[in-house]
């Protein structure tokens, strides 16, 4: 048997009574039917730590393990390439201080670069954004985006550059797809399917635009800001090292929405906006 050690998130536990049992990454109990198996033996097997050969008995029940797919090959971690390791951050220092040190534990190399709050940003061209061959950028903003902001930005793949962005509505925050390579969900995709979702999209285009009447301004917390942080983190760092999506929306097609006061994530899948060509005019 090539494999023996259980893949990450699946563990096998002694049920007192009724024998072994597998817990699958999804969380579900499954029971193992051993017979004559020694399960001592195949307990040790699993966890890689037996090397003797397999009886017949044992060899059945580790090749049915491998064929439900719970057994791996022996991890190798995945390093961070040269290539995508220049990260250019830009906006809020709450969320991308904490950002930059995940992405340096990572083996990323991150460059910080504060910008105005969304009120006073103003859009950046192709050029100042390209400045320095980033593999990436990243923009993180503490409040909605400006009309136009990042008309320029969703240019990014088109130059082999990653382009990752999130922000803040009141205590609602949107981490949005990471997009790689033209043809992947900007900004603006994202901007114009929440309107078509929404039987508020007037309402919803008008909080967008501004201005915007608020009381007491709504404050990033630290725990907050830690969880938009290492979200963006892992969505850079599967990116960089091509790690595939195995469970859920692929995260270049996924939305997430982050109540602020709860911190619970949700995910909502999103596609590109096709390219329309306008109506022709109608002669008379």
């Amino acid at each position: 048997m090539s494999r023996s050690r259980l893949v990450p998130g699946v563990e096998v536990v002694a049920v007192p009574g009724r024998g072994l049992a597998v817990r699958t990454t999804e969380g579900e109990f499954l029971s193992v039917r051993t017979r004559d198996a020694d399960e001592s033996a195949l307990l040790s097997l699993l966890t890689g730590a037996e090397t003797a050969p397999l009886d017949q008995e044992l060899h059945r029940v580790v090749a049915a393990f491998e064929q439900a797919g719970y057994l791996a090959d022996e991890p190798q971690p995945r390093q961070w390439p040269a290539a995508r390791r220049d990260i250019r951050l830009l906006g809020d220092p709450a969320v991308t201080r904490p950002l930059a040190a995940h992405l340096a534990a990572l083996g990323a190399q991150p460059r910080t670069a504060p910008t105005a709050t969304p009120a006073d940003a103003s859009p950046l061209e192709i050029e100042d954004l390209l400045d320095g061959n980033p593999a990436a950028v990243v923009w993180c903003l503490n409040g909605p985006v400006p009309d136009g902001l990042w008309e320029s930005a969703d240019r990014l793949p088109e130059h082999g550059v990653a382009w990752l962005r999130c922000h803040r509505e009141g205590w609602q925050a949107y981490v949005e797809p990471l997009a790689a390579v033209p043809g992947d969900v900007t900004a603006a995709h994202v901007r114009a399917r929440r309107l078509a979702a929404t039987p508020a999209h007037r309402e919803l285009s008008a909080y967008w635009t501004g201005p915007r009447t608020s009381g007491a301004p709504v404050r990033l917390t630290v725990p907050a800001a830690a969880l938009l942080a290492a979200l963006l983190a892992d969505d850079l760092s599967r990116w960089a090292t091509d790690t595939a999506d195995t469970t859920g929306v692929p995260a270049r097609r996924r939305l997430r929405h982050v109540d602020l006061r709860t911190l619970a994530v949700t995910e909502h899948p999103v596609l590109p906006v096709p390219v329309v060509s306008s109506m022709p005019r109608r002669d008379g």
